[in-house]
């Protein structure tokens, strides 16, 4: 007996549990379904949240390959750069080479001009003073000229001054200040028409050369040779012709004065000489 009592008690129980739990059952079918619905939202809220993030992480990277195309085309210009920096160095480390260079040779060509302008002095003052003879002052030439009988022979009046050309191509061998066999006779016979005319008067040998740089060898310049020239034909002017040194005096121009361009052969030509000049100034035995 008292084991079916405690039998019908447990099984009162069970029903009571049962009771319970059926009649909590759509409350808790209530309570849930809303919970259900705000977990979809927040799905569907992160859902949309990633989209989002996608996009702006398309975004970023489309910026950043843009960004690294750009510091590619900016790197590509800096060499560039680097580049024209570097060669306009390299140009202007030649120009001051080359201004250096020139100032170095302008600077021996004016020293070379002192030189020379100061030896030209020199000899003016030893001709003054050689043989006791002065040179007397004359007004000029162009009053009383006497003609000059040089056929073939270029002669010109030059202001005070007439100006006899001897062709350097009849005077002298190639490149050099050796006389030529036959340049004797044409020398000694201007010498003499000179001496005819004007037989107390100054003379300059004065030597020109064209606009070609000299053969490497006895002369360093067309001065030099053109000196050298000059000398030649005062020493046979002394020698042979019978001219006083106080006459003569000697002057090396270079290719400084041409008479006509030296764009051509034949005026190249006709630039290579020596001039005989006569000056309107007297020379005079004291």
């Amino acid at each position: 007996m008292p084991e079916a009592v405690a039998v019908r008690r447990l099984h009162i129980v069970r029903l009571r549990a049962i009771c319970c739990a059926l009649a909590l059952a759509p409350v808790c079918a209530v309570g849930c379904s809303p919970n259900q619905y705000a977990l979809q939202g927040q799905v569907q809220n992160l859902q949309q949240q990633q989209v989002a993030v996608a996009q702006q992480h398309a975004e970023l990277q489309t910026r950043a390959t843009a960004l690294d195309q750009d510091n590619q085309e900016l790197e590509r210009l800096l060499a560039q750069s680097q580049q024209q920096v570097r060669l306009l160095e390299d140009q202007l480390l030649a120009v001051r080479d080359q201004l250096k260079s020139t100032t170095t040779q302008l600077a021996d060509v004016r020293d070379r001009f002192e030189n020379t302008d100061e030896r030209a002095r020199t000899l003016a003052a030893s001709l003054r003073k050689r043989g006791g003879a002065e040179i007397q002052a004359n007004s000029s030439l162009s009053g009383t000229l006497p003609g000059l009988n040089l056929p073939g022979v270029e002669v010109r009046r030059d202001g005070d001054v007439v100006r006899v050309e001897l062709p350097g191509n009849r005077l002298f061998v190639s490149g050099s200040a050796r006389l030529l066999p036959e340049a004797g006779t044409l020398v000694e016979q201007v010498a003499a028409e000179i001496t005819r005319a004007y037989p107390d008067r100054i003379v300059g040998v004065e030597g020109h050369t064209d606009s070609d740089p000299v053969t490497p060898g006895q002369w360093a310049n067309n001065h030099q040779l053109s000196v050298g020239r000059a000398m030649a034909i005062y020493d046979h002017l002394l020698a042979r012709c019978g001219m006083r040194p106080e006459q003569l005096m000697v002057v090396g121009h270079g290719s400084n004065h041409p008479v006509v361009s030296n764009a051509t052969a034949a005026g190249k030509e006709r630039n290579r000489r020596v001039e005989l000049v006569i000056y309107p100034d007297r020379v005079a035995n004291r």
